[in-house]
């Protein structure tokens, strides 16, 4: 049986989170490859290679639980991760249209509620929970860290003035962005789904001595159908750009620009994002009475470490002292609900007698 620890799965999601701030920095050395070859690539260990290394590596008898696995929950599993891939292509687009802070603000936000709120409605266990104990403070820590991500990307917007000087862009068209945003936003939510619907499998996983790690089983149905449909997309863009040399050699005209070096930063940016992926199972298998808190801790703590990061690598550079007071209040605000959420989750464990 595996111990609640609310604080140690607080932990375990801030490493996560962390891994997955830092997933989209590799992206920036990489040269010669357009978005498609990149991002194939990545996606190619991040949903498909690493799930199911991580799985052979921490579950035993991984043959065997696959075996005894019910056949619809691996079913569904796979294709909610198919929608959840659907998300990330949405939110991709809709950076191209209003830009990555109103882009984050919007879909992170809605994801943030909708993925933490809907899996306890669904399951009509809502009402039942939010009776015990520490229930209160969750709630609030929902609520206070969905305006903390609001109030991130308004002040993420603030710095895109500061530093552009120019509201008017060809490509910025908020009928376009906001519409993506919404679905990128609901569908990534479905990510949730996707590791609820695999829960039966890694009670298998856990019946075969997988203890902590029994999550990682499910990586493997949920990430391969994310797998599938970004491929898709991305295969879509490769046709249309007749961009396939890419992966066999480097366009000529570019300059200090090595195969060998984007490949190597790709595999880097997949092992980047799984490792959220890996460490948001360790901290949800101890969150306890509340466990369903664990998709906004990680949304939350996401948002607040991406933009700290910010601050750290001087990205902030050149803002006005209004941008500055923005982020700042952002960043309280959003440190403030991961204690709300912290608190209620060890009231809630504390209550229940572990």
């Amino acid at each position: 049986m595996i111990t609640a620890n609310p604080l140690l799965g607080t932990l375990m999601h801030a490493v996560g989170a962390t891994s997955a701030a830092l997933c989209y920095t590799p992206q920036k050395k990489v040269k010669g490859w357009s978005w498609q070859t990149y991002w194939a690539t990545q996606a190619a260990f991040c949903w498909l290679i690493l799930p199911i290394l991580g799985a052979y590596l921490t579950i035993p008898q991984l043959a065997q639980v696959l075996r005894e696995a019910p056949h619809g929950a691996m079913v569904r599993c796979f294709l909610l991760g198919a929608a959840y891939g659907i998300g990330g292509t949405a939110f991709g687009l809709a950076i191209r249209h209003i830009g990555f802070s109103l882009t984050y603000a919007l879909a992170v936000g809605l994801s943030s509620v909708l993925g933490t709120i809907m899996p306890p409605l669904v399951r009509g266990e809502f009402s039942a929970l939010f009776a015990k104990t520490g229930a209160d403070w969750v709630m609030s820590g929902i609520v206070v860290g969905t305006i903390g991500i609001f109030l991130c990307g308004l002040s993420g917007r603030l710095k895109e003035l500061d530093v552009a000087g120019d509201t008017a862009r060809s490509d910025f068209c908020i009928a376009k962005g906001v519409p993506l945003c919404l679905l990128a936003g609901v569908l990534s939510a479905v990510y949730g789904f996707a590791l609820e619907a695999g829960a039966p499998i890694a009670s298998v996983a856990e019946a075969h001595g997988a203890g902590i790690f029994n999550g990682n089983v499910t990586y493997i149905f949920a990430n391969s159908g994310a797998f599938l449909t970004t491929l898709i997309y991305c295969l879509y863009l490769t046709f249309k750009h007749k961009s396939f040399g890419e992966w066999v050699e480097i366009p000529a005209g570019v300059e200090k620009a090595s195969l060998t070096n984007n490949v190597w930063l790709a595999i880097l940016t997949g092992c980047l994002w799984y490792g959220q992926f890996f460490f948001y199972n360790l901290g949800h298998v101890r969150m306890g009475t509340f466990k369903f808190t664990s998709w906004a801790i990680h949304m939350i703590m996401l948002v607040l470490i991406s933009n700290a990061l910010g601050l750290v690598l001087r990205e902030w550079r050149g803002c006005k002292p209004r941008t500055w007071l923005a982020v700042a209040v952002s960043l309280t605000v959003l440190v403030s609900a991961v204690l709300l959420l912290t608190y209620g989750n060890y009231l809630g464990d504390l209550a229940a007698g572990r």
